[in-house]
């Protein structure tokens, strides 16, 4: 089944044809159908005098890529204009319950297909987001980090930043993956040397780096799959 993402093009969901409000799209297409900023548009139902809700919800996803679920609180909701303590209160609840409950710590994760259906709402971020993958000895999932956000390249991400977290979490192995928000999937000469570089820091720090998964909304581009990994 091919994931349908799409963000808000207008400025005001009340000028958006009913059928492609999120509301709307959640419940004629299911809630996988929607993106991130719908989802948070649903979550926090509307904007204030100042700012429609799906510029808020955008400034959301950028604190929660920054400072992952786990780091995001009230407070720095509150610093986002036109979001007050009340849906700043509903959005940490949202995210902290999203925690507890999350699925697919434990998946067995084997092949790109898999790893993509776990990243795939990232596709549709206007910057490029650097993600690890966390996996222990069986290849089940122990969690998934945002690294860096902003262009993939070798001074913007480091192997300290890229194995903080598996070497925290004890994972054993790691897929990289960061998202083209232009569509293009082909690497560039900088992805492959960065996948050179984390792939030599991983072999002495013992944590395999299994993949590099370049991807869009649309689908990805399995680097070990298309033979790009450089011999070490």
């Amino acid at each position: 089944m091919k994931y349908e993402n799409r963000t808000i093009d207008y400025r005001s969901i009340k000028e958006m044809p009913v059928d492609k409000r999120p509301r709307e799209r959640l419940q004629n297409l299911g809630a996988r159908s929607v993106s991130d900023i719908e989802l948070l548009c649903i979550i926090l139902g509307s904007g204030s005098q100042s700012r429609p809700v799906q510029d808020i919800a955008s400034d959301i996803l950028d604190v929660v890529d920054k400072k992952g679920e786990q780091g995001v609180s009230t407070e720095d909701l509150k610093a986002i204009p036109g979001l007050g303590l009340a849906k700043a209160s509903s959005v940490c609840a949202c995210l902290e319950l999203g925690r507890r409950l999350t699925f697919w710590r434990g998946r067995f994760c084997n092949s790109p297909e898999q790893i993509f259906d776990l990243i795939r709402h990232y596709g549709d971020r206007m910057q490029e987001h650097f993600l690890c993958v966390m996996l222990n000895g069986a290849h089940e999932l122990m969690g998934i980090s945002v690294v860096t956000v902003g262009l993939v390249n070798r001074t913007l991400v480091h192997p300290r930043e890229v194995f903080a977290d598996p070497l925290k979490n004890r994972a054993t192995a790691i897929v990289i993956a960061h998202n083209h928000p232009s569509g293009n999937l082909d690497p560039s000469p900088d992805d492959l040397e960065v996948t050179y570089r984390i792939r030599k820091a991983g072999m002495l720090l013992g944590i395999e780096v299994l993949d590099h998964i370049v991807f869009s909304t649309d689908g990805y581009h399995s680097m070990k799959e298309q033979g790009e990994f450089q011999i070490i």
